[in-house]
């Protein structure tokens, strides 16, 4: 058993764009074809997807199956508890230290920068390497890596929703905590939007895909760049959607639910004075 293991989170309910990452690109799922690019990870890994037990998520164990890759099935909310139980399943014999976490909507993955990553991480000695703290490359090419204790230790301790639907937010929000270091890169092209959220999203991937993987199915950075280049309006179709939409959200709502609690004690507090 190797001690690395990249996980894949997927789910058909996304709001803004259901089912996405089975939306067919030249014939094959959106998935299938990321799964393909992270297989060719040169650090000796064991990668499986993780995806909730809504009946809406057949499709994507179906997947799975077909391409012999594991798959977990877990909570769909609560996406920290999924990882950890993805991880714990998959960690009988007690060898895997090191977790990578990659979000099933990012078709463009580098498999090199995977690697560059996990190289880092295992390095530098920490709890927590990210290439996106602060963002330099496009978003669609992030990658986290974290120890096996680190995920045990936000699972017994994360309580916020966001950190409960963002796995990794908790230990983003403890630096005292973890250690953690960031992986950069130069230039900084954290401008391109490369993942795979809304429909503008996946129509320029879907061009890249037409034009650069039937002559050279393992695509890399340098490919894409070099396309954009020669086609810079393609970066017009998709250049208005807000990085980490999401995660932005679920901050917002943890403070409106922190507020709403901290008006309900003054409000408790006021008849409490008013009895005595």
């Amino acid at each position: 058993m190797t001690d690395t293991l990249i996980i894949v989170q997927a789910r058909t309910s996304s709001s803004r764009l259901p089912n996405k990452v089975l939306l067919p690109i030249l014939g094959k799922p959106m998935l299938s074809h990321q799964l393909a690019r992270l297989a060719r990870v040169k650090t000796p890994h064991k990668l499986i997807v993780a995806t909730s037990t809504l009946a809406s998520d057949n499709p994507i164990a179906a997947l799975c199956n077909q391409l012999d890759i594991s798959c977990f099935r877990g909570s769909l909310d609560d996406v920290l508890e999924r990882y950890f139980q993805a991880a714990l399943t998959n960690n009988s014999d007690g060898k895997v230290k090191n977790i990578v976490r990659i979000t099933g909507d990012c078709p463009l993955i580098d498999s090199s920068i995977v690697d560059q990553v996990i190289r880092l991480f295992i390095l530098s000695h920490v709890d927590y390497c990210s290439n996106c703290e602060p963002a330099t490359l496009p978003d669609g090419l992030d990658v986290e890596v974290f120890s096996f204790e680190a995920l045990k230790k936000s699972n017994f301790l994360a309580k916020k929703p966001s950190e409960r639907e963002h796995v990794t937010a908790f230990i983003r929000n403890n630096p005292d905590t973890f250690k953690r270091i960031n992986y950069s890169h130069t230039p900084d092209l954290s401008y391109y939007r490369w993942t795979v959220d809304e429909p503008e999203d996946f129509d320029l991937i879907n061009k890249i895909y037409q034009t650069l993987y039937l002559k050279k199915p393992n695509f890399k950075l340098v490919d894409i760049l070099n396309l954009i280049r020669k086609e810079p309006e393609l970066t017009k179709i998709n250049q208005h959607i807000l990085r980490n939409e999401g995660l932005i959200k679920s901050e917002l709502a943890d403070q409106r639910s922190d507020n709403q609690a901290t008006h309900h004690q003054t409000v408790i507090g006021k008849q409490h004075d008013q009895i005595l």
